[in-house]
Parts: structure tokens; sequence; C-alpha cells
């Protein structure tokens, strides 16, 4: 299992105590944590900062991934195959500067590009579907490509969506015949 902080300068701690606790309840996974800015964790083993490649490596191996609610890693994830719990970062906690990752998660979790995760017990639930399922193991690659395309069209559409509710609507000019 690979859960993934982040680099912001927040810290992250409510999830890598998920995270942490995931690791007591599930001995026989082995829990890696990219904490960043957060407290590292006791239990799971932790990394402050994964280079791109490494990232890549643990990726490909995990069995469940585990993210916060930016674009960048949540892209990633789905690169590799999965359908990542999302643990929305949360301002009211000290963990962002505003809601923009809880929105995102949202918009994405409707249309199951990810898991969206609020919760501790929403957490634990989730997870032990995602381990129970192995995630995305054993699908091919061109299933994972489907997948992420389907996921893909499904987000455009909602994107589309949103913004026909919020565009506002052009003007129509009149003709001025003064002049002529």
């Amino acid at each position: 299992m690979l859960v993934l902080a982040g680099t912001d300068h927040h810290p992250f701690d409510r999830m890598v105590a998920w995270a942490d606790d995931a690791a007591v309840r599930h001995p026989e996974v082995h829990v890696v944590v990219q904490h960043g800015a957060s407290r590292p964790p006791v239990v799971a083993e932790g990394k402050d900062f994964l280079g791109h490649d490494q990232l890549a490596g643990l990726l490909e191996a995990a069995s469940v991934v585990v993210c916060h609610g930016g674009p960048g890693l949540i892209t990633e994830a789905r690169e590799a195959g999965h359908v990542p719990l999302c643990v929305p970062r949360d301002p009211a906690l000290g963990e962002h500067v505003d809601a923009h990752q809880q929105r995102f998660a949202a918009m994405v979790g409707r249309v199951g590009v990810v898991r969206e995760v609020l919760d501790r017990a929403t957490f634990e639930v989730q997870l032990d579907a995602a381990l129970a399922e192995g995630a995305h193991r054993g699908v091919g690659l061109a299933t994972v490509h489907e997948l992420r395309d389907s996921a893909r069209a499904k987000v455009a559409a909602e994107l589309d969506e949103l913004l026909a509710v919020v565009r506002p609507q052009p003007r129509t000019r009149r003709r001025s015949h003064a002049g002529r």
C-alpha cells in the first residue's frame, strides 16, 4: 500500500496517522508513506520525498494507493492503473490554504476517478474493500488504459456540464443604424 501526502508545506498528519493505523490493522500489508512536511509514520515505512522514478516504481508495485486531492498525484495513480483512495486536504484543519482539493476530489469522486474519503470510518471501509479486491492487480494493461480513457471522458463530460452552468451567456449586440 502506498500513501502519498505530497510535498506541500502544510502538514497532513491526519492521513499519516490513518496509514499507521492501517499498518497495525493489516500487518500482512507493507505500507509505505510519503509524508512530506508531515510527521513521519511510526509503524509504516516513511519517506519524506520520492523522486519521479521511485514514485513510478512504488505505484507499479502497490496494490492500493491513497493520496491527497491534488490532480497531479491522482493522475499519476490513474496512469498506473489505480483508482486511488483520495483524502483531500482540509483547510479547516490547517492542511491547506483553501478547499480546492475538497472540491476537486468530490467532482472526480462522482465520476469514479477516485474513491473519495472524508473521514476515518470511510477510510477503513474503503481500504478494506480495496485490499480485498487487490485494487487493480490482475487487470491487463489494455484494460487499465481503457479504464483511464473512460475516466478521462467522464471527467471531461462533468467539467463541460459544470462550465455550462457557470459560463456567462454571450450578449447579443444591437446593430446601430445611426449615421447611415
